[in-house]
């Protein structure tokens, strides 16, 4: 048995409690970062629906006030 007093840590014990002190810390920093991120993403998706929703009533609209016949589909061009 070691008689040690638990206040006499080594220097072994020092730099491992450091070491995982730190990787606590990074890996809170890491999590943190990552919803930030999340969230942003969220953030910018709802933009792009709200454009592309924008886009699409512009368009439907600008399709309903054109006469039937004005909407053709192109020709295809043939490969020679």
């Amino acid at each position: 048995m070691s008689a040690r007093k638990t206040a006499e840590l080594s220097p072994e014990s020092i730099a491992r409690s450091n070491r995982k002190r730190l990787a606590a810390e990074e890996g809170a920093r890491a999590l943190a970062d990552v919803e930030k991120r999340a969230v942003e993403i969220r953030k910018n998706m709802a933009r792009l629906r709200e454009v592309r929703e924008a886009k699409e009533a512009a368009d439907d609209a600008l399709r309903a006030s054109l006469p039937t016949g004005a909407i053709k589909k192109l020709p295809r061009k043939r490969r020679t």
